[in-house]
């Protein structure tokens, strides 16, 4: 199976992504082993998760998604073959949230600590967070790069005038840059990626890792 960089970053992954929403939710630990052991033994090898996840769940925190994970990483030991992104940004509690040096700084230890690994692969802003300027977020970003503790960032949910702002940040302050995107994008959803955001990521070498946006009901 031929493999995609993501962005410009030198990370390769098949171009198949397993969810890693669904752990801790509609599958418990055993279900999840069986899952990532059947997706790893296929031969794929990029696994996208949160910190958030699932926390909306009753009786859950947020992490459990991120926990399963690493405890399937400590038992298989694969965590040299997978690729791992996870995300922050979303509430996860009071003062919980954001990308703010502070909130980044303390939230990208609690994921690596669930994950049980000393690095994420992929590291995503799962909001914009306009009360940040971006100068601090890609800072904070950069200098955990620095620490061998990322090894490259993405962002979520962002608008086409964000995105198109913070590769010009990054270029003009030396930081590291957003190398992937994860827009809502799927046979129904089409409009808002490809109107704008579409062309942002080619002009830009950004990757692409698309969700789909499960109704309320679910």
């Amino acid at each position: 199976m031929n493999k995609r960089e993501l962005g410009q970053s030198d990370i390769m992954v098949s171009p198949f992504c397993f969810g890693g929403n669904v752990f801790g939710w509609t599958a418990d630990e055993k279900q999840s082993f069986e899952l990532l052991d059947a997706f790893t033994d296929s031969g794929l090898e990029f696994i996208d998760t949160a910190d958030v996840y699932s926390k909306w769940v009753p009786g859950n925190k947020g992490g459990e998604s991120e926990t399963i994970i690493g405890n399937w990483l400590k038992k298989s030991g694969k965590r040299d073959k997978v690729i791992i992104a996870t995300k922050v940004g979303k509430p996860m509690g009071e003062g919980k949230h954001g990308l703010s040096r502070a909130y980044i700084t303390k939230a990208v230890e609690d994921s690596l600590m669930r994950l049980q690994t000393d690095y994420i692969d992929l590291y995503q802003s799962h909001d914009d967070d306009k009360g940040t300027p971006f100068e601090e977020t890609l800072a904070t970003y950069t200098d955990l790069i620095k620490q061998g503790k990322v090894r490259a960032i993405g962002a979520s949910n962002y608008s086409a005038a964000r995105l198109k702002e913070s590769p010009e940040v990054s270029k003009a302050n030396g930081l590291a840059r957003y190398e992937t995107l994860q827009p809502e994008y799927n046979l129904f959803d089409r409009e808002g990626y490809e109107k704008e955001l579409e062309p942002l990521c080619v002009e830009n070498h950004i990757g692409v890792i698309t969700f789909i946006r499960l109704p309320a009901d679910f």
